[in-house]
Protein backbone atom coordinates (compact mmCIF):
# COMPACT_ATOMS: atom_id res chain seq x y z
CA UNK A 1 0.00 0.00 0.00
CA UNK A 2 1.30 3.46 -0.83
CA UNK A 3 1.43 6.13 1.84
CA UNK A 4 -1.62 8.20 2.56
CA UNK A 5 -1.30 11.96 2.79
CA UNK A 6 -2.06 12.89 6.39
CA UNK A 7 -2.26 16.59 7.20
CA UNK A 8 -2.34 17.68 10.81
CA UNK A 9 -3.37 21.12 12.00
CA UNK A 10 -2.56 22.38 15.47
CA UNK A 11 -4.60 25.49 16.24
CA UNK A 12 -2.54 26.49 19.25
CA UNK A 13 -0.87 29.88 19.36
CA UNK A 14 1.81 28.80 21.83
CA UNK A 15 4.95 26.72 21.67
CA UNK A 16 5.31 24.30 23.38
CA UNK A 17 1.68 23.29 23.07
CA UNK A 18 -0.45 20.60 24.69
CA UNK A 19 -2.65 20.73 21.61
CA UNK A 20 0.32 19.98 19.39
CA UNK A 21 1.23 17.05 21.66
CA UNK A 22 -2.32 15.67 21.38
CA UNK A 23 -2.34 16.06 17.59
CA UNK A 24 1.13 14.50 17.30
CA UNK A 25 0.10 11.57 19.49
CA UNK A 26 -2.98 11.01 17.32
CA UNK A 27 -0.77 10.99 14.22
CA UNK A 28 1.58 8.48 15.87
CA UNK A 29 -1.36 6.17 16.61
CA UNK A 30 -2.58 6.41 13.02
CA UNK A 31 0.97 5.77 11.76
CA UNK A 32 0.92 2.45 13.62
CA UNK A 33 -2.02 1.40 11.45
CA UNK A 34 -1.34 3.05 8.10
CA UNK A 35 1.73 4.17 6.15
CA UNK A 36 1.52 7.96 6.18
CA UNK A 37 3.26 10.89 4.60
CA UNK A 38 2.60 13.69 7.08
CA UNK A 39 2.45 17.43 6.62
CA UNK A 40 2.17 19.32 9.90
CA UNK A 41 0.55 22.74 9.97
CA UNK A 42 1.10 24.77 13.10
CA UNK A 43 -1.00 27.92 13.48
CA UNK A 44 1.61 29.42 15.82
CA UNK A 45 4.12 29.32 12.96
CA UNK A 46 1.63 30.68 10.39
CA UNK A 47 0.34 33.45 12.66
CA UNK A 48 2.55 36.26 11.30
CA UNK A 49 1.35 35.57 7.73
CA UNK A 50 -2.22 34.74 8.67
CA UNK A 51 -3.23 37.33 11.26
CA UNK A 52 -3.64 40.30 8.92
CA UNK A 53 -4.75 38.36 5.87
CA UNK A 54 -8.06 39.59 4.46
CA UNK A 55 -7.68 39.36 0.69
CA UNK A 56 -8.11 35.97 -1.01
CA UNK A 57 -5.99 37.28 -3.88
CA UNK A 58 -2.99 38.09 -1.65
CA UNK A 59 -2.44 34.85 0.22
CA UNK A 60 1.22 34.58 1.35
CA UNK A 61 3.16 31.52 0.11
CA UNK A 62 3.26 29.74 3.50
CA UNK A 63 -0.49 30.12 3.98
CA UNK A 64 -1.08 29.05 0.37
CA UNK A 65 1.04 25.95 0.91
CA UNK A 66 -0.92 25.10 4.06
CA UNK A 67 -4.23 25.48 2.24
CA UNK A 68 -2.98 23.34 -0.66
CA UNK A 69 -1.88 20.63 1.77
CA UNK A 70 -5.25 20.65 3.53
CA UNK A 71 -7.22 20.39 0.30
CA UNK A 72 -5.11 17.50 -0.99
CA UNK A 73 -5.18 15.44 2.22
CA UNK A 74 -6.40 11.85 2.39
CA UNK A 75 -6.89 12.32 6.14
CA UNK A 76 -6.92 15.35 8.45
CA UNK A 77 -6.07 15.40 12.14
CA UNK A 78 -7.10 18.74 13.61
CA UNK A 79 -6.88 20.17 17.08
CA UNK A 80 -7.38 23.43 18.88
CA UNK A 81 -7.14 24.64 22.42
CA UNK A 82 -10.45 25.94 23.74
CA UNK A 83 -10.59 29.71 24.20
CA UNK A 84 -13.84 31.18 25.51
CA UNK A 85 -15.81 28.10 24.52
CA UNK A 86 -14.50 27.74 20.98
CA UNK A 87 -11.47 27.02 18.81
CA UNK A 88 -8.82 29.68 18.29
CA UNK A 89 -9.59 32.56 15.97
CA UNK A 90 -6.55 32.03 13.76
CA UNK A 91 -7.42 28.35 13.33
CA UNK A 92 -10.86 29.41 12.07
CA UNK A 93 -9.31 32.19 9.99
CA UNK A 94 -7.19 29.62 8.12
CA UNK A 95 -10.20 27.38 7.55
CA UNK A 96 -12.17 30.39 6.26
CA UNK A 97 -9.86 30.53 3.23
CA UNK A 98 -10.87 27.02 2.09
CA UNK A 99 -13.31 26.60 -0.77
CA UNK A 100 -16.62 25.17 0.54
CA UNK A 101 -16.19 22.07 -1.64
CA UNK A 102 -12.55 21.45 -0.76
CA UNK A 103 -13.04 18.78 1.92
CA UNK A 104 -16.02 16.79 0.68
CA UNK A 105 -15.61 13.21 1.88
CA UNK A 106 -12.25 13.78 3.60
CA UNK A 107 -11.96 11.92 6.94
CA UNK A 108 -11.20 14.21 9.89
CA UNK A 109 -10.12 13.26 13.39
CA UNK A 110 -11.18 16.04 15.78
CA UNK A 111 -9.18 16.84 18.91
CA UNK A 112 -9.18 19.65 21.45
CA UNK A 113 -7.52 20.64 24.70
CA UNK A 114 -8.86 22.73 27.55
CA UNK A 115 -8.76 23.47 31.23
CA UNK A 116 -11.94 21.72 32.32
CA UNK A 117 -14.38 19.01 31.27
CA UNK A 118 -16.84 21.72 30.16
CA UNK A 119 -14.48 22.53 27.30
CA UNK A 120 -14.91 19.04 25.82
CA UNK A 121 -18.12 20.18 24.16
CA UNK A 122 -16.10 22.20 21.65
CA UNK A 123 -15.63 19.03 19.63
CA UNK A 124 -19.37 18.45 19.22
CA UNK A 125 -20.61 22.04 19.15
CA UNK A 126 -17.85 23.84 17.27
CA UNK A 127 -15.45 21.56 15.38
CA UNK A 128 -17.92 18.93 14.12
CA UNK A 129 -20.33 21.53 12.64
CA UNK A 130 -17.42 23.44 11.10
CA UNK A 131 -16.18 20.40 9.20
CA UNK A 132 -19.76 19.30 8.54
CA UNK A 133 -20.20 22.52 6.58
CA UNK A 134 -17.42 21.32 4.29
CA UNK A 135 -19.08 17.87 4.04
CA UNK A 136 -15.99 16.25 5.51
CA UNK A 137 -16.36 12.88 7.25
CA UNK A 138 -15.65 13.58 10.91
CA UNK A 139 -14.78 10.41 12.79
CA UNK A 140 -17.26 9.30 15.44
CA UNK A 141 -14.66 9.52 18.20
CA UNK A 142 -13.28 12.93 19.03
CA UNK A 143 -10.49 13.24 21.57
CA UNK A 144 -10.43 15.89 24.29
CA UNK A 145 -7.65 16.28 26.85
CA UNK A 146 -7.59 18.56 29.87
CA UNK A 147 -4.52 20.39 31.07
CA UNK A 148 -4.20 17.88 33.95
CA UNK A 149 -3.98 15.05 31.40
CA UNK A 150 -0.45 16.23 30.55
CA UNK A 151 2.75 16.23 32.52
CA UNK A 152 5.71 18.12 31.07
CA UNK A 153 3.92 18.25 27.71
CA UNK A 154 3.36 14.50 27.58
CA UNK A 155 0.02 12.75 27.84
CA UNK A 156 -0.29 10.93 31.15
CA UNK A 157 -3.90 9.66 31.10
CA UNK A 158 -4.66 6.11 29.94
CA UNK A 159 -8.28 7.13 29.21
CA UNK A 160 -7.16 9.76 26.68
CA UNK A 161 -4.68 7.34 25.13
CA UNK A 162 -7.47 4.74 24.80
CA UNK A 163 -9.66 7.27 22.95
CA UNK A 164 -6.75 8.08 20.65
CA UNK A 165 -6.36 4.39 19.83
CA UNK A 166 -10.10 4.09 19.16
CA UNK A 167 -10.05 7.17 16.89
CA UNK A 168 -6.96 5.86 15.08
CA UNK A 169 -8.75 2.54 14.46
CA UNK A 170 -11.72 4.44 13.02
CA UNK A 171 -9.43 6.59 10.85
CA UNK A 172 -7.58 3.57 9.47
CA UNK A 173 -10.80 1.69 8.71
CA UNK A 174 -12.33 4.66 6.91
CA UNK A 175 -9.22 5.47 4.90
CA UNK A 176 -8.78 1.84 3.86
CA UNK A 177 -12.40 1.72 2.64
CA UNK A 178 -11.82 4.83 0.54
CA UNK A 179 -8.63 3.66 -1.18
CA UNK A 180 -8.97 2.74 -4.86
CA UNK A 181 -8.76 -0.98 -5.60
CA UNK A 182 -5.77 -1.96 -7.75
CA UNK A 183 -6.65 -3.97 -10.85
Amino acid sequence: MSKIKLVSISGSLSNPSRTRVLVDTAVEEISRRLPVDRIAIDIAELAPDLAGLIDYKKIPPRVGAALAAITSADLLVVGSPVYKGSFTGLFKHLIDFLDPGALVGVPVLLTATGGSDRHALVIEHQLRPLFGFFQALTLPTGVFARDVDFENYRLNRPEVEARLRQAADEAAALVLRRLPVAV
